[in-house]
């Protein structure tokens, strides 16, 4: 079931299965972009399943090491990270406003320089408004995007509480009356040529940002035609991996 392979019609209530401390970062509001080998399908509401495979502790740490590490190029020194990263479980929902690619996301200024660290795959889909649900239910998920069953659409909608993120990002549509003109190169004309390569880091994010690519590096090891839904991976190409 790959996303983009599909008319946006053909979605009622879109969910991706992604793998955990992943999933729980973008529900919390930590997680501000999405990485995908393809462009995102939709726009609008996207429900976030978090995958059968429980997280390595170092995993977390390195995802919340890097996390820490970024916002604090924009000022915010203390978070609070999710107590828990359940898997098998729909955990809540974000809002896709847009998608780009790498190259015009690092050099986007009108968004804040710990954003443009987050992207480093082909596609960055960007996400807003994040909510989760008070109780995550256990389902089964899928690859790519696809729609929630009636029964647990309806169940979830009920269940939701909307989250503080750290730092809230609106990113700026080129044409607020067309939700799809937020596309890859979209933002081709105006780019300012600004990179977050050339952005000055410190020896405390380079390791954090090494250690995030390392973390994403473990899902190589399975090679299934899906991405995984990882941001960070050190070749900038997607990390692949099976959604349970």
């Amino acid at each position: 079931m790959r996303g983009w392979g599909r008319n946006e019609s053909n979605y009622r209530n879109p969910c991706l299965t992604m793998h955990q401390p992943w999933a729980s970062l973008l529900v919390h509001g930590i997680k501000r972009i999405e990485g995908r080998s393809w462009p995102a399908p939709i726009r609008g509401r996207l429900w976030i399943h978090a995958a059968s495979k429980v997280p390595e502790p170092d995993t977390i740490k390195a995802m919340e090491d890097f996390y820490r590490e970024i916002y604090t190029v924009n000022g915010v020194t203390h978070m609070e990270f999710p107590e828990h990263y359940p898997v098998s479980r729909l955990l809540g929902c974000v809002e896709i406003v847009g998608c780009v690619t790498c190259e015009e996301l690092v050099s986007w200024d009108a968004i804040p320089e710990g954003v443009r660290l987050e992207g480093q795959t082909a596609f960055v889909w960007l996400c807003e408004q994040p909510q989760k649900l008070i109780v995550p239910f256990e389902m089964r998920g899928y690859q790519g995007v696809y729609n929630l069953e009636r029964k647990i659409y309806e169940s979830a909608v009920r269940g939701l509480t909307s989250i503080s993120s750290p730092l809230p990002v609106k990113f700026p549509l080129p044409n607020p009356r067309d939700h799809f003109s937020l596309k890859p190169g979209s933002l081709a004309s105006y780019s300012s040529g600004s990179s977050s390569s050339k952005m000055g880091k410190s020896p405390a994010l380079q390791a954090a940002i090494d250690g995030a690519r390392a973390a994403a590096t473990q899902f190589t090891k399975n090679n299934s035609s899906e991405p995984a839904a990882l941001t960070i991976e050190g070749s900038g190409k997607a990390v692949s991996s099976r959604a349970k």
